[in-house]
């Protein structure tokens, strides 16, 4: 059974990447995303083993973030090198990014699903994870024009 971490930030991103839920029955799954009071019922639905919540910071408190991004990027290899995913599956965004680079650089699978929010333009991290990313999805068919060699897999809703 293969090892994935399912990796975004929260909000929307999560939201979509919850979308994947038919997936777990079948694989070894662990599920991270951001602190926050929304997010505490994701370790009652799916277990606290299954479960792993990093510090939630917005780019809006620019001094803070950077903190709480440094202790993420340590918190995210302490979580890979735990875990020993063979793949990362993300929805983005700023909190997947330091686990898909660490994924990488060990040689496991990035699957990058870029949001369903942008229907023309990238995201900062979208940019930052597609050079990298074994499989890179679009949900929009605008979008592979922004990124070519992208696989155009639909609305995840």
């Amino acid at each position: 059974m293969k090892k994935i971490v399912f990796i975004s930030s929260t909000g929307g991103h999560l939201t979509e990447l919850l979308q994947l839920r038919a997936m777990f029955p079948r694989c070894d799954y662990h599920i991270i995303t951001e602190k926050t009071a929304a997010n505490e019922s994701l370790k009652t639905e799916f277990g606290t083993d299954r479960v792993s919540l990093l510090v939630y910071g917005t780019k809006s408190h620019l001094f803070s973030y950077l903190f709480k991004f440094a202790w993420n990027c340590i918190r995210s290899l302490y979580l890979f090198l735990k875990l020993q995913p063979d793949y990362v599956i993300t929805t983005g965004t700023h909190t997947a990014v330091p686990m898909c680079r660490i994924a990488h650089h060990f040689g496991r699978k990035v699957i990058w699903i870029e949001t369903f929010a942008n229907a023309t333009t990238p995201t900062a991290a979208g940019k930052m994870i597609y050079p990298i990313a074994d499989l890179f999805i679009v949900q929009w068919e605008s979008m592979l024009e922004v990124y070519p060699k992208a696989v155009y897999g639909g609305w995840i809703f």
